[in-house]
């Protein structure tokens, strides 16, 4: 059940970076922010009410309200005009959280691959507690196209892979999405940088 809802993560990291990057209006990103958002708070209700004391199903759960309570509050501050510093402030506390659960993918659910997804995800919010949370806005563009990059291989690429029973987690396949993800960081900050102002042609007078 948690794959349908990154699915939808992936396509609201996206917007967000396209937001980022002042390409999507705020207010209508926002509309996104609440409906991937919602979702991410009644799939985790619903796994804790099948769980049944389930450690490793309570476990799934209190991951997505992560992302859940994440877009909500991003939707409704934006909406609403609150100021961004309570996001950024909380992507760091869910930065943490993140290292966490990569650490618990590594080691309890013997699943490498998204220990790796865990650590891109706690880069990402760190990036957004600079931006929203200490206002570093020389950040903005790298933050707005790392979040676009990694967006797919991190959300919309496993959650099709799981739901059409080809996904595979491995040391070996960890590594390969570990140095793809490195790659996409390179890229978006090559994206991110200024360019260079194109030298005019100094005008002739006769």
């Amino acid at each position: 059940m948690g794959s349908v809802g990154l699915l939808y993560v992936g396509a609201v990291l996206f917007v967000n970076g396209l937001m980022l990057l002042g390409t999507v209006p705020v207010r209508s990103a926002s509309v996104l922010n609440l409906f991937v958002g919602a979702l991410q708070c009644v799939v985790p209700t619903v796994m804790l009410i099948q769980a049944q004391g389930d450690s490793s199903a309570v476990l799934a759960a209190s991951e997505l309200y992560l992302f859940g309570f994440t877009y909500l509050y991003v939707g409704i501050s934006n909406l609403a005009g609150f100021e961004p510093e309570g996001i950024g402030w909380f992507s760091l506390f869910v930065a943490c959280a993140a290292l966490v659960y990569s650490f618990l993918s590594f080691t309890v659910s013997n699943d490498p691959v998204f220990g790796v997804i865990w650590l891109a995800w706690a880069a990402l919010w760190t990036l957004f507690f600079l931006v929203l949370g200490l206002g570093r806005e020389n950040l903005s563009r790298f933050t707005g196209w790392a979040a676009i990059l990694l967006s797919q291989p991190t959300c919309t690429v496993p959650a099709f892979l799981i739901l059409t029973g080809n996904f595979h987690t491995t040391p070996a396949v960890a590594a390969g999405w570990a140095g793809a993800l490195l790659v996409l960081l390179g890229l978006a900050k090559i994206l991110a940088a200024p360019k260079a102002a194109v030298p005019q042609p100094r005008p002739v007078f006769n």
